[in-house]
């Protein structure tokens, strides 16, 4: 298993998530800033009741039709500040 495999996830309000990796590395990813504008495939995810449908698969933060993040820079940017704000 990687150090970036997601273990948990829970939605939080404006657009934020709750991430914990296998390692212990957590934080806060905000995706606030990047779906206030133009954020192509990520827009369905504007939709609250879309975004808090948000769930771990095979490590990885997902949400309904196929929508994911990438784990190993979320758990880079988490290490880093415990905070990733998207852009």
């Amino acid at each position: 298993m990687t150090p970036w495999h997601v273990k948990y996830v829970r939605p939080l309000a404006n657009f934020r998530l709750e991430v914990k990796f296998a390692d212990g590395t957590q934080g806060l990813v905000d995706m606030a800033r990047l779906l206030a504008r133009d954020c192509g495939v990520f827009e369905p995810l504007r939709e609250v009741s879309l975004f808090n449908q948000v769930f771990v698969d095979e490590g990885v933060v997902t949400w309904p039709g196929g929508l994911d993040l990438a784990p190993d820079t979320m758990h880079e940017e988490l290490g880093k500040a415990g905070v990733y704000a998207m852009r």
